[in-house]
């Protein structure tokens, strides 16, 4: 089975808010690592407005916006000039984890393992995919949001994204009041930061030190 990657992940972003935090653009898109993030304005919506996939045998994925790519991968990008190296991981909501990891699955996607711990924002499951050099983190609704939205038969969403960068610290003190402070990440030996919204973004951006993104999770 051919393995199933990223090609491009389409924001809902301006270009100028991500060329602000020191991204290096070409036109309206940023390229990390192979992937290329399209940055379609604030005017198409909001968030992650969808993604397109390699290898991928279906593009209904249980609600995730997909659609297909026959493009090959692109070689690596340079380094950006505040140190963004590649994509992490993309953050995806499912209100029925269980659904979710199957109707992946059956597409032709990597699972690695399913992680039965709360994170720290009480999430309290999570799936891990992955996705060439991209994790998919699928995340399990907590139980008030799942009362609070109208149960677990909604379709799950992509959300946000986490970034890797050669020095971190460097990074955010860059950012200034636009990022976080660094603090221990989840993953053994890594640290993260989140991106705030004063810098303009409707993207959950988080911001992460090096490490092997699979490792974790494999």
């Amino acid at each position: 089975m051919t393995a199933v990657t990223i090609d491009e992940i389409e924001l809902a972003d301006d270009p100028g808010a991500w060329e602000a935090l020191g991204f290096t653009l070409d036109g309206d898109s940023c390229r990390l690592g192979s992937v290329v993030l399209g940055l379609r304005g604030a005017q198409a919506g909001r968030s992650v407005l969808g993604w397109s996939l390699r290898g991928v045998t279906t593009t209904d994925l249980d609600g995730l916006a997909t659609s297909t790519s026959s493009r090959p991968p692109a070689a690596p990008a340079p380094e950006h000039p505040n140190g963004a190296l590649a994509v992490d991981h993309v953050v995806a909501m499912s209100p029925s984890l269980d659904r979710t990891v199957g109707v992946l699955q059956a597409a032709g996607l990597d699972l690695r393992r399913i992680r039965e711990e709360p994170t720290p924002a009480g999430a309290p499951r999570q799936a891990f995919f992955r996705l060439g050099e991209v994790i998919l983190e699928v995340v399990q609704e907590p139980a008030e949001v799942l009362e609070r939205e109208g149960g677990p038969d909604r379709p799950a969403r992509l959300w946000g994204l986490a970034l890797v960068f050669a020095d971190l610290p460097r990074a955010v003190e860059t950012l200034g009041d636009d990022a976080s402070p660094v603090r221990d990440a989840v993953q053994p030996g890594r640290q993260i930061a989140t991106v705030r919204r004063s810098a303009g973004l409707s993207v959950p951006l988080a911001l992460m030190s090096r490490g092997d993104p699979a490792g974790a999770h494999a």
